[in-house]
């Protein structure tokens, strides 16, 4: 399941990401955090682990480990790495996929989140191998991009301007991405329902009871804790 998410940072955190991506000094290869196969591919920049940039790093993973969306389809455990990234005129990341272990923790879901608006540059669009076809995705700033990391993706070179991203890898709590998909499907059905007038006085009731039950039992039956 791809799944686009709106506002993923709120726009204070979004702003701070965007200062930090200006300056030139905070940034070195990036390929120094890929592993063997994907290093020969890849060719941009991130940001060093630096006081600022970590403690930035870190509000953005409280985020959105709080962000209701993201929750709902990605049922976090945790965010195994988080990175700012960069890629200027020129810097491309050709086909890989990401690795199924990152610091002994396995890697479910893959995450980007667009810094800067596309206007800002050419090129640089994150390409997603599906079955039958390829997704190419650049997204509003400020908006995130979820995906499964047993997913062959690319990133186009970089033509004009500079691409700056947030990209993390996600431990959920589910190993299935079918279960993940389902209870994603009734999260949306409780969600509508829950709008409703008076939902829990209405007729609906009965039915939005059965929901938050099955939801519970499916959800006790598939988590690893």
């Amino acid at each position: 399941m791809l799944l686009q998410i709106a506002n993923a940072l709120p726009p204070a955190l979004l702003k701070e990401c965007q200062l930090l991506g200006i300056e030139d000094g905070l940034f070195a290869d990036g390929r120094s955090t890929a592993g063997w196969h994907a290093r020969e591919r890849k060719h941009n920049l991130q940001a060093r682990g630096e006081s600022r940039v970590a403690t930035v790093l870190q509000q953005v993973e409280l985020a959105l480990m709080r962000h209701e969306l993201v929750v709902a389809a990605a049922r976090p455990k945790r965010i195994v790495r988080l990175l700012l990234s960069r890629y200027d005129e020129g810097m491309h990341y050709g086909t890989h996929v990401d690795d199924a272990l990152m610091d002994g923790q396995r890697t479910d879901l893959s995450f980007t989140i667009f810094l800067n608006p596309p206007d800002a540059y050419d090129g640089g669009s994150l390409v997603i191998d599906e079955p039958g076809a390829e997704r190419a995705f650049r997204l509003g700033a400020g908006e995130m991009l979820l995906y499964p990391s047993s997913t062959l993706h690319r990133v186009e070179p970089v033509s004009r301007g500079t691409r700056l991203v947030l990209v993390g890898w996600i431990r959920s709590h589910l190993r299935s991405g079918e279960a993940r998909e389902i209870l994603f499907d009734l999260e949306r059905t409780i969600a509508s329902l829950r709008m409703k007038p008076d939902a829990l006085k209405s007729e609906f009731a009965a039915e939005l009871e059965l929901l938050l039950k099955t939801r519970s039992n499916l959800l006790r039956m598939w988590a690893e804790d």
